[in-house]
């Protein structure tokens, strides 16, 4: 079970928790790192996330199918909304939401699989990294400087803080973007991530007993990809180039195919 996805979650909402009473009216319209969206929306994205983790909408045919789109959607029904409506709705929906996942951690439930719409499906105990990712994620690499506009510091992460948003974004490989990324996988890629979260992972293509890839630990091939944790984070989700991050030895051809397609959400 992912106990420690619960506690990276739990962190990574306490340090926004701190923040938010700093950012002043001017702070939450300025633009965030993620393309189109204000720091004000960043902290709207993960109060919908909340929310729809404890009260989960029904499902609408109108809604787009890619997973990027649909967040943007949500975002956008809060443009309008004050600043002390987004806020609100993060401080009364984010502690219901480490409640349920911590509920989910109970060895009769922990397995059980979720359908994470456009995302995929994974294991009930899992969901505590989505939210460690998240938060993490749009906290440091979007909200605060260097990147993001908010002059204020987090403590240096840790490996308890990035292993959980890795764990979850290697889990998310194989299947946030199915057949389009599974045909840049044509020889085994080994994915060296260095630093606070480190891991070692292998990238097998598809063959006849499996039509996707797959992601299984160790390194099993000639083509190698070394990064930091921390900058998978970044480039793993296309806020980065991953050229700017990566160090690729064996077939560079390869490699790129790959981590030219890449786009975790």
């Amino acid at each position: 079970m992912t106990r420690a996805g619960l506690e990276a979650a739990r962190r990574s909402a306490a340090q926004l928790d701190e923040i938010i009473p700093m950012v002043d009216d001017e702070m939450w319209e300025t633009p965030s790192a993620c393309a189109g969206w204000r720091v004000i929306d960043v902290l709207a994205h993960l109060a919908a996330l909340a929310t729809e983790a404890v009260d989960p909408p029904k499902p609408d045919p109108s809604w787009p199918a890619n997973r990027e789109r649909y967040h943007d959607l949500r975002v956008d029904e809060r443009r309008d909304w004050p600043h002390a409506r987004v806020i609100d709705e993060w401080q009364r929906s984010a502690p219901l939401q480490l409640k349920l996942l911590a509920k989910g951690q109970d060895a009769k439930i922990a397995d059980d699989p979720v359908n994470v719409t456009g995302l995929g499906v994974y294991p009930r105990h899992l969901l505590a990294n989505t939210m460690a990712f998240n938060v993490f994620c749009h906290v440091r690499n979007d909200m605060l400087a260097p990147d993001g506009p908010l002059p204020f510091t987090l403590p240096e992460p840790t490996d308890e803080d990035v292993g959980p948003a890795v764990e979850f974004m290697l889990a998310g490989v194989p299947q946030m973007q199915g057949e389009e990324l599974t045909a840049t996988v044509l020889e085994p890629l080994v994915l060296e991530l260095t630093g606070p979260g480190a891991t070692t992972v292998t990238v097998l293509p598809a063959d006849l007993g499996r039509d996707a890839l797959t992601v299984v630990p160790g390194a099993n091939g000639s083509t190698r990809i070394r990064s930091t944790a921390l900058d998978f984070i970044k480039w793993g989700t296309t806020r980065k180039p991953w050229r700017d991050y990566c160090e690729v030895t064996g077939d560079e051809a390869d490699a790129a195919r790959f981590l030219d397609r890449l786009n975790i959400v």
